[in-house]
C-alpha cells in the first residue's frame, strides 16, 4: 500500500466525531456572542411544572433564568417547592430564619420583603423557599382567596417596580397541591420540561387535563406555551424517538433547542451556581443560553397574536 493510500485510510483529526461536535460547540458559542434580543416590555410569568419527577424541572427554572439574565433581561425566580433545590442553585440564603415565599403565602408579606438578588446577576431575583413551606399546603386550606395569595403578591410586585421585570419563572413541586394550583393561577404560560427517556409522556396527560381545569375555574388566559426536552442523548434511539414522538404531537410548542445529558449541569448546584456561571463555554449552558434565545423571540411572536 502506498504511503498516500496509508494516510487516507485514517480518519483526519478534524473528522473525528469529538472534532466535529467540539466544532459545533465553537460555532453555536460564537453565534451566541453575536445575537441580540429584544424585551417586548411586558412581565412574562411563566410556570415550569411536571407533576414526573425527576425531568430537570428545577434544573431548567434556574439555569433558564440565568440565560435570560445573560441576555439583558430581567428575572424573577419564586421556588415554590420545600425542598429549596432553586434557592440553593441561585446562590440564596433559605434557612429556616430567612424571610421567604411562605411569608408572603402565609403570612401576607409583601413579594418585596423577601425577594434577593443572586450573587451570579444583578438583574436576576429569587423569592426563597424554606423549610416552613412544606407545611403550607396544609395551612392554606384555611386562608381567604387560598388559590389566588400567589397571584396578589405578584401583581402586587410587579406594579411597584420601578424598572419592569421582563420574565417571572415559578419552580413548582412534583404534584398537584396548593402550592402548584397558586402557580397555575398566577401564571399566563405553562413550561413543560420533559426528559428523553422512558415514560416521558407519562403524566403530561394529567398535567394537560389540570391546566384545563384551572383554564375553567381560576385563570382563563393560562396555556401551555413552551415545552423542552431535556437529558437528551443523541447517541441512543431511545432520546430520538422521544424527541420524535413528542414534537409530532406539540409541533408549535416544542422549543427547537434540546437540553443534552451533561455532567457540568448537575455538578454546578452543589458549588451554588447554575450552569451558566460554573461554565458558560459547556455543551449545557450554550444549550439553555439558546433556549432562553428561543423564549424571548416566541414571546414577540405571541403577543402580535394578542393584539390581532
Amino acid at each position: 500500500m502506498k504511503q498516500s493510500e496509508k494516510a487516507a485510510s485514517f480518519a483526519l483529526p478534524d473528522d473525528t466525531p469529538l472534532a466535529r461536535e467540539l466544532a459545533d460547540l465553537s460555532a453555536r458559542r460564537r453565534a451566541l456572542e453575536s445575537v441580540s434580543v429584544e424585551f417586548p416590555g411586558r412581565t412574562r410569568v411563566m410556570t415550569i411544572s411536571n407533576q414526573k419527577g425527576g425531568v430537570g424541572k428545577t434544573t431548567t427554572t434556574v439555569n433558564i433564568a440565568a440565560a435570560l439574565a445573560s441576555l439583558g433581561g430581567r428575572v424573577l425566580v419564586i421556588d415554590l417547592d420545600p425542598q429549596g433545590n432553586a434557592s440553593t442553585a441561585l446562590g440564596i440564603p433559605h434557612n429556616a430564619d430567612t424571610p421567604s415565599i411562605y411569608d408572603v403565602l402565609i403570612d401576607g408579606f409583601p413579594l418585596s420583603d423577601v425577594v434577593q438578588t443572586s450573587p451570579e446577576s444583578e438583574t436576576l431575583f429569587c423569592a426563597p423557599s424554606n423549610i416552613h413551606l412544606a407545611g403550607a399546603e396544609i395551612e392554606l386550606v384555611t386562608q381567604v382567596a387560598r388559590e389566588q395569595r400567589l397571584k396578589t403578591a405578584i401583581d402586587d410586585f410587579v406594579r411597584e417596580q420601578e424598572q419592569a421585570l421582563d420574565f417571572i419563572l415559578i419552580d413548582c413541586p412534583p404534584s398537584l397541591g396548593l402550592l402548584t394550583i397558586n402557580a397555575f393561577t398566577a401564571a399566563e404560560e405553562v413550561f413543560l420540561p420533559i426528559q428523553c427517556e422512558y415514560y416521558a409522556l407519562e403524566g403530561l396527560s394529567q398535567l394537560l387535563g389540570n391546566v384545563k381545569m384551572i383554564q375553567k375555574h381560576l385563570n382563563s388566559r393560562l396555556r401551555l406555551s413552551t415545552i423542552l426536552l431535556t437529558m437528551y442523548d443523541g447517541r441512543t434511539k431511545l432520546s430520538q424517538q422521544v424527541a420524535e414522538e413528542v414534537r409530532t404531537h406539540f409541533k408549535d410548542e416544542v422549543l427547537g433547542t434540546m437540553i443534552p445529558r451533561s455532567v457540568r449541569i448537575s455538578e454546578a448546584p452543589s458549588f451554588g451556581q447554575t450552569v451558566i456561571a460554573y461554565d458558560g463555554n459547556s455543551a449545557g449552558a450554550i444549550a439553555y443560553r439558546e433556549a432562553a434565545v428561543e423564549i424571548v423571540r416566541r414571546g414577540h411572536g405571541s403577543e402580535k397574536e394578542e393584539e390581532s
